[in-house]
């Protein structure tokens, strides 16, 4: 398992400087980043992966709302592995008729995605955790309508807000789950509170532990009161030493 950073954390450093805030991020200790509605930016953003040796395993693009050729054909372009959808508002999430049809919607992008070589998930948010559907949570209900190809990325942050442990979640969704958001803070929508990975109320690392077939962890804040590049830099080094403290132990 490796570590990455959605750039949508530094979205106000990339609208000024997209090249010079790649660079800051490879000068941190990142060595992969997760692209955000990455059609319009592909040519500099991959310039700037290349210039720092950077790589995209997976990247966030509407993929239930935009064209998803174009999607496809950029993150292939991009080296990106795994798409994902990143969002969609809670409407969509209160009744077991509109989720199938988001399932069914999704399933045929995972069909289209497949033609391009790329695989093709969801991430979600703190709604559909807090629907109820046959007794389950709105994801969990989402995910068993699924194909068998298709990914989650478990925002873990959110699905605390939800109301759900997020560590019981993963392990309940299992194999589904290949990347997991990994965020931290007081565990409320107050998104400027975020703190840090381990400086907050996340039990991080039990997280990451349930997460059993992960292949990327991906640092976010949806927003910082502080300094974000200094927020990411600890978060990084949190999780890079945890990970060296555990792997030494016997």
């Amino acid at each position: 398992m490796t570590y990455s950073i959605q750039l949508y954390t530094l979205r106000n450093a990339i609208s000024e400087d997209l090249a010079g805030t790649i660079a800051k991020v490879a000068e941190i200790g990142f060595t992969q980043v997760e692209p955000y509605n990455f059609v319009a930016t592909a040519a500099e953003l991959g310039a700037a992966l290349k210039e720092n040796g950077l790589t995209a395993p997976s990247g966030h693009a509407p993929l239930l709302s935009q064209d998803q050729d174009e999607i496809f054909a950029a993150a292939k372009n991009l080296g990106i592995k795994t798409v994902i959808d990143p969002y969609l508002p809670a409407e969509h999430w209160q009744n077991a008729q509109d989720i199938a049809s988001t399932a069914a919607k999704l399933n045929a992008a995972a069909k289209k995605g497949a033609e391009y070589g790329i695989r093709v998930g969801y991430h979600n948010h703190a709604w559909e955790l807090e629907a109820t559907i046959e007794g389950t949570t709105a994801l969990e209900y989402f995910e068993s309508l699924l194909d068998p190809e298709l990914v989650l990325e478990v925002d873990t942050y959110w699905a605390a807000v939800g109301g759900q442990n997020p560590v019981e979640l993963l392990a309940r969704l299992g194999e589904r789950v290949k990347f997991i958001h990994i965020k931290d803070g007081p565990i409320n929508t107050d998104t400027k509170a975020q703190q840090p990975a381990g400086q907050g109320s996340i039990p991080v690392f039990d997280v990451i532990a349930a997460a059993t077939s992960l292949e990327v962890g991906v640092v976010e804040f949806d927003d910082y009161a502080g300094d974000i590049f200094e927020g990411i830099a600890a978060s990084l080094a949190y999780l890079q030493t945890a990970t060296a403290t555990a792997g030494a132990q016997p």
